[in-house]
């Protein structure tokens, strides 16, 4: 049985995984308003990412035998000062959540809940990703100056995900 705070810690990291997933959709959605397709894509693909991550921890309290709390969240940012402040946001929001899986670790480590440890160790490594990508995505909007299209190209051309799942990723709920 995992331990009582890790648990709670773990419940809370689902909403804020549930509320990464809204933000990623209303910056998609702003996209896609402005006719920048690739952007709107990319973004909502992250937004199936981050859903997919709350998946995961449901399913792992589930397997330890632990009922899941999926709580409700915060309506999301939806205006944006130009094209560029959705990809600022975005990298915040994975800093910040790299910040609360790195305090899930530290927690199950206290806790002595090696279990829990261990299936966290994952996010550690997907957060690193997610950091590296948003920020080569941020950097080469900036460059682009106010010309989202030239970032659209960039996108069109470059792939910036490994294709293919990850075989060590756990398994979510509902997959």
């Amino acid at each position: 049985m995992p331990a009582e705070r890790f648990v709670a810690a773990l419940n809370d990291q689902i909403g804020h995984e549930f509320a990464a997933s809204q933000q990623y959709v209303a910056a998609a959605v702003y996209y896609d308003a402005q006719t920048l397709p690739r952007l709107a894509s990319f973004f909502y693909e992250q937004a199936k990412e981050e859903r997919v991550h709350a998946m995961m921890m449901v399913r792992y309290l589930i397997d330890v035998g632990v009922p899941p709390t999926v709580p409700g969240v915060d309506a999301p940012q939806t205006t944006f000062g130009g094209f560029i402040e959705p990809i600022e946001l975005a990298l915040q929001q994975e800093r910040d959540v790299g910040e609360q899986i790195s305090e899930l670790v530290g927690i199950a480590r206290k806790e002595k809940d090696y279990l829990s440890e261990q299936f966290v160790q994952w996010f550690l490594k997907e957060q690193i990703e997610e950091v590296a990508l948003m920020s080569s995505v941020l950097d080469v909007a900036k460059r682009v100056g106010d010309q989202p299209l030239l970032l659209e190209d960039f996108l069109a051309r470059e792939t910036l995900r490994p294709e293919g799942t990850d075989p060590t990723a756990p398994e979510a709920a509902g997959e």
